[in-house]
């Protein structure tokens, strides 16, 4: 589960269709801090350890600085208040790697989508009849997925611009549409007030950019009870109530589906007492499902903090490549697994992208299948004769 415990939510502030929940800390976390070092346009190739290779526009890396003793840590960059440095940069070594010292360089959001990409890309362990040469030989190489930049979600640099960041902000829970769109949490008040113009070179999900679009914000307005209010200090006691059931609201139910405990988390590196990690969710069909990554310290609390909405078409992938893989990747079990039959689920892939996978005289038969399936059906339903 993700503990944003010591993290506080502030009343809301909506521009458009987007809603933007302030987190605070009264305990600012001192002996971890961040920086962004900001690249420039072309697109980046980063070597990986399996020796592939991903592949993607990378606006920015975030640098985390920590000490081992506890003592506060300095914010490499951005304590002196320079500005971020635009290095041209095309080639990169891993998505996170350890700089000089204790500071450790790591591609913020592609570090949790390059393991979404890394999902099965494998493809088939057993040789299956139905799997075509080239996806036992090179499984799913190439894996492509899209983004857009917050550049192009509609309002999102306006509200960036106009946002008042709280006293003690340390995050950011973004809602498009009143969907939960990102969530965005660091660990000192210096490093958001630094890094809150990165948002708008982050990459957001085609839902998202949608819900930017079509869907304005609702507004959420408190009732006060005026027979029970006959002094300043009732209205002050009066507001501070609602101001906490709204937040008990948000916390319980509007980024409940953020909160739930990730399906796969797989740690990435440790910092001291800080362990930076990224998480897959279950791929649950017509629910949130969010990939991310995190720091945490030795109790699970968490430090560092960024997500990404999936689209429903990427949860279909991911389920699908799920339930293939927890089923040796046989095609009629893992239909059976789904309550549908094994041509259903042929054409389920090929929809999905990963048509290629399968031999293509096998594709066809689940087609022919399929449309020999419906002519039964239509057959079947003849007129009664006349009287």
């Amino acid at each position: 589960m993700i503990d944003l415990t010591g993290l506080e939510t502030r009343p809301a502030q909506t521009w458009g269709a987007l809603r933007l929940v302030p987190l605070v800390r009264r305990t600012p976390i001192e002996d971890l801090r961040l920086h962004a070092k900001v690249y420039g346009d072309e697109p980046t190739v980063v070597a990986l350890p399996d020796r592939s290779l991903y592949t993607a526009y990378v606006p920015h890396a975030f640098v985390a600085s920590w000490t081992g003793d506890g003592t506060p840590a300095a914010a490499y960059g951005t304590q002196l208040g320079q500005p971020l440095r635009h290095v041209p940069i095309r080639i990169r070594r891993r998505m996170a790697r350890r700089a000089d010292g204790n500071r450790l360089r790591f591609l913020p959001l592609h570090l949790a989508m390059e393991g979404f990409l890394a999902l099965c890309f494998g493809g088939p362990e057993l040789a299956w009849e139905e799997w075509s040469r080239e996806s036992l030989r090179h499984g799913l190489s190439p894996r492509i997925e899209e983004a857009y930049s917050g550049a192009e979600v509609r309002g999102l640099e306006d509200a960036l611009k106009v946002f008042e960041i709280h006293p003690g902000q340390c995050g950011l829970l973004l809602y498009a549409g009143d969907t939960l769109a990102s969530a965005f949490v660091v660990p000192h008040p210096e490093d958001y007030r630094a890094l809150h113009p990165t948002l708008v070179r982050d990459m957001y999900g085609d839902l998202i950019h949608e819900y930017a679009l079509f869907f304005p914000a609702r507004d959420f307005t408190g009732t006060l009870d005026a027979a029970a209010i006959s002094s300043l200090a009732d209205l002050r006691a009066a507001a501070v109530r609602v101001e906490r059931e709204w937040a008990g609201f948000h916390d319980s139910v509007m980024a409940a589906g953020l909160l739930r405990a990730p399906a796969r988390v797989q740690e990435v590196y440790r910092m001291g007492r800080f362990t930076l990690s990224r998480f897959l969710p279950a791929f649950e069909r017509k629910a949130e499902n969010h990939i991310g990554e995190m720091i945490s310290d030795g109790e699970g609390r968490t430090a560092y903090l960024k997500t990404f909405r999936l689209s429903e078409a990427q949860v279909r992938r991911g389920h699908l490549l799920s339930e293939l893989a927890a089923h040796g990747w046989h095609m009629g079990e893992t239909a059976a697994a789904l309550g549908v039959s094994e041509p259903l689920l042929g054409m389920r892939l090929r929809r999905a992208g990963f048509g290629h996978l399968l031999r293509q005289d096998v594709l066809d038969g689940y087609r022919k299948a399929l449309n020999d399936g419906t002519r039964r059906t239509r057959r079947g339903g003849a007129a009664s004769p006349p009287a």
